[in-house]
């Protein structure tokens, strides 16, 4: 009987920790944020490529922009320094269809279109 009851007992106390500690078993809400934002990194990248092909260069760079403020969401501490100097080359691609510059612009935008491609594939590594 003393037995049973030290079972129940422990049974009992890692039944309710369980319960207590659900947080423990749910999904990390941080990895969808960085997600959604290195994938709306790329798609506006993306746009803006299609848009300077189009001629649309305000378009072009109102699509930089976001996706410059997009980037700053992705946090990944393996590839911060290459998210750095992505973000810089939107800038300057940005800068350069402003001024007129299309070649240098889709230059940037390939650069750092091939940068935040390969963070994508080191971030999706692992998680």
């Amino acid at each position: 009987m003393n037995v049973f009851k030290k079972i129940l007992v422990s049974l009992v106390m890692a039944l309710s920790m369980a319960a207590i500690s659900s947080s423990a078993f749910a999904a990390p809400e941080g990895e969808a944020a960085v997600k959604e934002a290195i994938e709306s990194t790329l798609a506006g990248i993306a746009t803006a490529q299609a848009a300077i092909k189009s001629g649309d260069l305000a378009s072009a760079s109102k699509d930089i922009l976001k996706a410059a403020h997009d980037s700053k969401e992705f946090r990944f501490e393996i590839t911060e320094r290459q998210r750095q100097k992505a973000t810089t080359l939107l800038k300057k691609a940005r800068k350069s269809i402003d001024a007129g510059n299309i070649e240098a612009g889709e230059a940037d935008l390939a650069s750092s279109l091939a940068l935040f491609t390969e963070m994508k594939a080191k971030y999706d590594l692992t998680h």
